[in-house]
């Protein structure tokens, strides 16, 4: 899967999540997603560190790990992961729109 779709559902689902007050956390399992824990281990880290969600612990690891292991308590969106959203349902639309167009042009 592509790592921009895994980011994607991850920030979609935790989006969504936001109007409840427990958090699922396998909803953005590795297991759910279909991916490696490894994979999930750096994209989460990713999404941290690059500010686009909060509520997400990263421990010290010192067994040699590139990543921190992860804690999620309580994950939200912060405005930079709301934008991201935003700008790509907004892209999505526009690309399914151009194809339409290319479709009946066709």
């Amino acid at each position: 899967m592509d790592n921009f779709k895994i980011i994607y559902k991850i920030l979609k689902t935790i989006e969504k999540s936001m109007d409840f007050e427990e958090f699922d956390k396998e909803c953005i399992s590795y297991e759910r997603l279909g991916i490696s824990y490894e994979r999930w281990e750096v994209i989460m880290h990713q999404l941290v560190v690059n500010d686009y969600i909060a509520g997400v612990h990263l421990l010290n690891n010192f067994a040699g790990s590139l990543t921190p292991d992860i804690k999620i308590i309580k994950p939200y969106l912060t405005i930079k992961g709301m934008e991201y959203l935003e700008e790509n349902s907004m892209m999505k639309k526009v690309a399914n729109m151009a194809k339409g167009v290319i479709d009946i042009i066709k």
